[in-house]
């Protein structure tokens, strides 16, 4: 009994409790601290980026990943300094945490290489917003539809209905086919003794007659007349312009206009190769 007392004699209790209290009187300080901070950097964020994006002339779904995606970086920082200070105020050596926690970060480094590409490559994707959710692209051989946009992957429904998951590190050629007009490029294959006058006026009857009832085509059809496909046919070339998203439903459309305008007026088409080609739809900014 009187080992223990001696013991709590030379424990000196109220030096322990003061330096309990003043690092508990501490804590709390940090805490209100770190508070104020957190909110003066969200309402900055407000104030500042945030309505300078509202401002911009970004599609609302890109508006609100880029907003929350800075929202989570900052948030990320300041618990990270959060979390530093508490150490160093409960005396804890953070260098020797750090030192430890590298050796550990250059093991895990070295396994999720792969993983660090895909999110430095999905931060630049959004950041340069080479896509958006619903633009018609082709990547990495893989033709359809933005389905989703994450840090990590890219979701692509093709146009046969598979959803492609593809890693963002993968991503080195994007084509994106939703940006600009679209141009359709109808190739009619004709006889080489064809009436290439004639031809060229049954056409531009049809222009006139048909421009006014599709008002997708957002420029006069330009007539590239007569020319050699790579396959040796001899055909005639009509460029449409269209809005996005229309350029099949009017290629298909024209192509038959044309065609039976031809056939009423007695110009002979041959019956080879005269089905539409996958590089016939093109992107052409204008």
């Amino acid at each position: 009994m009187t080992f223990l007392l001696n013991y709590i004699n030379h424990l000196r209790l109220e030096e322990i409790l003061f330096n309990l209290l003043s690092k508990c009187l501490s804590l709390v300080l940090l805490l209100i601290f770190f508070a104020l901070i957190k909110r003066v950097a969200n309402t900055f964020l407000e104030k500042a980026i945030f309505k300078s994006l509202s401002l911009s002339r970004q599609s609302q779904a890109r508006k609100n990943t880029l907003t929350k995606l800075i929202h989570n970086l900052i948030n990320y920082l300041l618990y990270f300094l959060l979390f530093y200070w508490v150490l160093s105020l409960l005396n804890i050596p953070v260098s020797s945490l750090l030192a430890g926690a590298g050796i550990a970060g250059v093991a895990i480094g070295l396994g999720a290489q792969g993983f660090l590409s895909d999110v430095v490559n999905g931060f630049f994707i959004l950041f340069e917003n080479q896509f958006e959710v619903g633009d018609t692209v082709n990547i990495a051989t893989i033709d359809g539809n933005i389905s989703s946009v994450g840090i990590r992957t890219t979701q692509v429904r093709g146009f046969d209905g598979t959803l492609h998951f593809i890693p963002n590190r993968n991503i080195t050629v994007v084509s994106n086919k939703s940006r600009g007009n679209m141009r359709a490029l109808i190739e009619i294959p004709l006889y080489s003794t064809t009436d290439l006058e004639k031809v060229n006026q049954i056409i531009e009857e049809v222009n006139k007659k048909e421009l006014p009832n599709y008002p997708q085509i957002v420029d006069k059809p330009t007539i590239l007349g007569p020319q050699i496909t790579p396959n040796g046919q001899f055909s005639y070339k009509v460029a449409i312009f269209t809005e996005n998203g229309q350029q099949v439903s009017i290629y298909h459309t024209f192509y038959q206009k044309y065609q039976d305008a031809l056939l009423k007026e007695g110009i002979a088409l041959p019956t080879s190769n005269t089905l539409p080609t996958s590089n016939t739809l093109q992107s052409t900014p204008k």
